[in-house]
């Protein structure tokens, strides 16, 4: 196997774990939203969502290993950074959200509404990046049909969560203060998505 196999092999071994991690993080921040009065929201496509990660992270190995995608250095130098700025944006947002950090729909305004951060300029800075994480990390050893696949995959997974997710938040009349005015991904109005 040739070595730049096993290191994205090893990267996506690393994000698989990271996801590990975030998914016990959100379990704890769970369980102590519950204990201030938070509540669950019922969310049947969340498996999806589990799914979709999931399958990207095979998927991409799948792909290289078996479809034997070559390793295009100029290819990995142009989807490396994003990816990295992806990992980084990610952990800002834990970090902005504290213990309302969470990978599933929690009706937690209640405990307060968070606007700094990324949050002063988006009201969903994780998902941009999430998406941009599912593009790229498949193409940095030239996986595009997981990369085609897992974005579309997740542009339809996330437009059908969204719905369940702001039905939540805005009938917080202070989320909906704070927040109504701000574009859902990314700052400014680049897409028509962002609304």
């Amino acid at each position: 196997m040739e070595l730049s196999v096993i290191a994205y092999l090893v990267l996506l071994c690393i994000v698989a774990v990271l996801r590990l991690y975030e998914l016990r993080i959100s379990r704890l921040h769970q369980q102590e939203m519950i204990a201030r009065g938070a509540s669950k929201v019922e969310e049947p496509r969340f498996r999806w969502m589990v799914v979709l990660h999931t399958g990207v992270l095979i998927g991409a190995a799948a792909e290289v290993v078996f479809l034997k995608r070559p390793f295009i250095p100029l290819l990995a130098a142009v989807c490396f950074p994003p990816f990295s700025r992806c990992q980084r944006r990610a952990l800002g947002v834990i970090r902005t959200l504290g213990e309302h950090w969470n990978v599933q729909v929690m009706n937690s305004t209640g405990l307060g509404v968070i606007t700094s951060g990324p949050f002063r300029y988006v009201r969903h800075p994780n998902y941009a990046a999430v998406f941009t994480e599912m593009l790229v990390l498949p193409l940095i050893h030239t996986a595009w049909i997981t990369a085609i696949v897992g974005s579309a995959a997740h542009i339809l997974v996330l437009s059908q969560r969204l719905v369940t997710e702001e039905k939540v938040l805005f009938s917080d009349a202070h989320y909906r203060d704070a927040m109504s005015r701000k574009p859902r991904f990314l700052p400014g109005p680049v897409l028509r998505l962002n609304n």
